[in-house]
């Protein structure tokens, strides 16, 4: 070794664990915070909506070290944070992951209106309809098709401020039921890589059953390489839901899995005697244990 180079290295290494504890006192310690309040509010000027953000975290997360975590964002969290942290979720089959919660600010109809705008890709004037009148409001208040300014927003809004406050890396999932579940969908069938890990919850893949899941399918079908990074992807669905939505979700799976994507990790899950709401914990469970399961 030359010694006369020994000064500029531990300068260099005492400046570099400067810097290393400069960036990371910058970070939120979760520590003390009220799991059961949102942890943050955030309004999108992209979509002209407030949402608010429930988080969960590694037992072990610390500002005081430079241990970077991936994070899962999970969709229509004021109804399913609490479960992020209960008996329902296998906790020592999973690595460690930052949960988020995102979901409107609002609740009752107004929070069922901002869900179809925000989770739905393609405009559907006979979903629009039907739902109008099912929630008995006038004609034009619910409004389809906003994935793409919603999809944007998480880019642009959510994502940088929650990597700016926590510490997490370039690993991103996104999971979502219901209709989350076909946003979630729509954001894997339209991959940039900007996500690589999907949970596909009971999917409302009749929605957009034309317009969105037929042109899934095509694709599927077509055995052609998909150029993207390594992805997992969960699907799942419960067996006491509509028929309609467990044959789509079976359809959606099968045709996914006989494409045999290099790149695309993926399984399937039906949960016997679940329904659409009961089946809301196991597969958030489900979902970790696929995507974040340990080795």
């Amino acid at each position: 070794m030359n010694f006369l180079k020994l000064p500029n290295l531990l300068f260099i290494t005492f400046a570099f664990l400067i810097f290393c504890n400069l960036l990371f006192s910058q970070k939120l310690d979760p520590k003390g915070r009220d799991f059961f309040k949102p942890d943050h509010i955030i309004k999108s000027e992209i979509t002209n909506k407030d949402y608010l953000i429930h988080m969960s975290f590694p037992k072990n997360y610390s500002i005081k070290d430079s241990i970077t975590y991936p994070v899962l964002y999970v969709l229509d969290g004021k109804s399913t944070f609490g479960y992020f942290e209960s008996k329902y979720i296998d906790s020592e089959k999973i690595e460690d992951v930052i949960l988020v919660g995102i979901s409107h600010k609002v609740y009752g109809i107004e929070s069922g209106i901002n869900r179809f705008k925000d989770y739905t890709p393609y405009r559907d004037t006979i979903t629009e309809r039907r739902f109008e009148k099912k929630f008995g409001v006038e004609k034009g208040t619910i409004r389809t098709g906003g994935a793409d300014k919603f999809l944007e927003c998480l880019k642009k809004e959510v994502v940088p401020f929650i990597d700016k406050h926590y510490k997490t890396n370039s690993d991103r999932g996104i999971s979502g039921h219901s209709l989350g579940g076909l946003f979630t969908s729509y954001c894997f069938v339209k991959t940039d890589n900007y996500f690589t890990r999907f949970g596909i919850n009971s999917p409302s893949f009749q929605l957009n059953e034309e317009i969105f899941l037929e042109p899934a399918i095509i694709k599927f079908s077509n055995n052609q390489n998909w150029d993207i990074k390594p992805t997992k992807v969960f699907i799942s669905t419960g067996e006491d839901e509509s028929p309609m939505m467990v044959s789509n979700m079976i359809k959606f799976s099968l045709y996914l899995k006989k494409s045999n994507y290099h790149n695309v990790d993926m399984d399937w899950k039906i949960y016997r005697n679940e329904s659409h709401t009961s089946v809301i914990p196991f597969s958030l469970n489900g979902t970790l244990t696929n995507l974040y399961g340990k080795q």
